[in-house]
């Protein structure tokens, strides 16, 4: 996996260079290509953490929007634990599961990879 990762930078600063117009500066140049190689370190990391979930299988579960059956599906949480957990919407945060006493903290370290909250 880190080698595509070095070949889609090699890739982005490669365009990078080529996409450069000759009338630029090298010092316009070094830093256009500092700038475009970050953003591709930034990207980079997003595409592989999206192939790392997607290769394990999991799926992120929004906690003001799944329903009973995508909530339940989750480690330890029963089908009554996902009604609680609907009935206590809208979270601000994951965390909230444990703040407001809809899970302990260890049922919410089970699945805290897994939710997300969206508003």
């Amino acid at each position: 996996m880190r080698a595509w990762i070095v070949t889609l930078l090699l890739s982005g600063a490669i365009f990078c260079l080529i996409s450069c117009s000759p009338n630029q500066s090298p010092d316009e140049i070094r830093r256009k290509t500092a700038e475009d190689t970050a953003a591709l370190k930034r990207d980079s990391k997003a595409v592989a953490e999206g192939v790392r979930d997607g290769l394990s299988g999991k799926k992120s579960v929004d906690l003001n929007k799944a329903s009973r059956d995508d909530l339940s599906g989750l480690p330890g949480i029963s089908p009554e634990k996902a009604d609680r957990m609907i009935a206590e919407r809208p979270y601000a945060s994951t965390h909230q599961l444990v703040t407001r006493h809809v899970l302990s903290e260890e049922q919410y370290a089970q699945i805290q990879d897994r939710v997300v909250v969206t508003r």
